[in-house]
């Protein structure tokens, strides 16, 4: 089980605290999806995700149908652990905790920072 202060989703105070579906299908995916397409329009793009409720929902499932994004599947004898989760994401909100942050560039070049430095 992912601890409480790891399922939270950072927003600016200004900001209402969307829900977990509508924060991944409106704000995560498409910018993410904007900085791989920046130099090809036309790249394909294969998604691999774990299982949790916001990425299989139905309002995910569509978005990437509409996107034209493959999914990976996952192995039958496989667990489903992303290593991420485990470790480099909580070492990161970790030292970014308490920091305030006036624009999207800036907890970007934070988080990018503090990723680099790990071995």
């Amino acid at each position: 089980m992912i601890p409480k202060q790891q399922q939270s989703v950072w927003v600016f105070q200004d900001e209402p605290n969307p829900t977990k579906v509508e924060w991944y299908t409106t704000i995560c995916l498409p910018v993410v999806f904007e900085e791989i397409r920046k130099n090809n329009r036309q790249r394909r793009i294969i998604l691999h995700q774990d299982n949790a409720s916001c990425h299989t929902s139905a309002e995910t499932t569509l978005f990437l149908e509409c996107q034209k994004i493959e999914l990976t599947g996952h192995p039958p004898y496989s667990p489903d652990l992303a290593l991420n989760d485990f470790y480099l994401f909580p070492i990161v909100k970790n030292k970014l905790r308490g920091q305030r942050f006036s624009n999207r560039e800036e907890v970007i070049i934070a988080f990018n920072m503090h990723v680099l430095k790990i071995s």
